[in-house]
């Protein structure tokens, strides 16, 4: 069971990831909006208190935009599932021996690979910036920031499947949750003088704890805590999201 799973997953892994290959510039393109950050928003937060305490303003908000590429997206991935249920694409897929389970899973790996490749170009743009990096660090904050990833992909596509008549509630849905998510995961603004109310849903916000843990993984400081929250959320999130998509496309396969 377990060999035919990551065999079946491995096929469609390889089947999402081909019109990222054939078209690579998708992925740089990507990357229009976090370089604008880089470039306008972050020089402004030299001054801000939280974020420039370290003395590298970039060690604090680089970390950030990966994880906001991370979320941006793996979260708009059920657009692709969209497509293909209405080109009948999917369907197709529905009738071949493949697993359920692993026509998600395949998927939600796919999302993995551009973002490692994001993330590296970031990276290398950060370094004339005077970004200061640990290799080893940064490996496993890539991954923390993938398997985060793979969950939230997973609850992208079952939101399809749940809205895949109505497109507009999918895109309505997804910005809703997306902005108050990266907001209150501290990723743009330092939240340590956030009132209280918001500092509670800092607290809930899966999201804050691998942020938090990127940033001391990217620079070498690997503090335990920190980073076993941020292992913990990440986990979770991929747990989570999972077994919903799983049930979700049990489901669907069914009606």
């Amino acid at each position: 069971m377990a060999t035919t799973l990551v065999r079946d997953s491995f096929i469609v892994l390889v089947r999402e990831l081909r019109p990222t290959i054939r078209d690579p510039f998708t992925v740089i393109f990507s990357l229009v909006q976090p370089l604008i950050l880089l470039a306008l928003f972050g020089p402004l937060l030299k001054d801000v208190p939280g974020a420039g305490d370290s003395g590298n303003v970039w060690n604090w908000f680089i970390p950030g935009v990966l994880a906001m590429i991370a979320i941006f997206g793996t979260s708009m991935t059920g657009a692709n599932l969209l497509d293909e249920m209405h080109t009948g694409s999917h369907e197709r897929m529905l009738v071949t021996p493949l697993s359920r389970s692993s026509l998600l899973l395949g998927r939600a790996l796919k999302e993995m690979v551009p973002l490692a490749a994001q993330a590296v170009i970031i990276l290398l743009i950060g370094l004339p910036l005077g970004f200061d990096i640990n290799l080893g660090g940064a490996a496993i904050g890539i991954i923390i920031l993938g398997v985060f990833g793979v969950g939230l992909g997973a609850l992208s596509y079952s939101l399809a499947l749940a809205v895949r008549e109505q497109d507009w509630v999918f895109w309505t849905v997804q910005q809703t949750l997306m902005f108050p998510l990266l907001i209150l995961s501290g990723t743009m603004l330092p939240l340590d003088d956030a009132p209280r109310w918001m500092q509670f849903l800092v607290d809930i916000n899966p999201l804050h704890y691998v942020v938090e843990a990127e940033r001391v993984l990217f620079v070498g400081d690997f503090d335990t805590q920190t980073v076993l929250s941020g292992v913990l959320a990440a986990v979770l999130m991929a747990c989570g999201g999972l077994a919903v998509g799983v049930r979700a496309m049990g489901k669907a396969s069914r009606a």
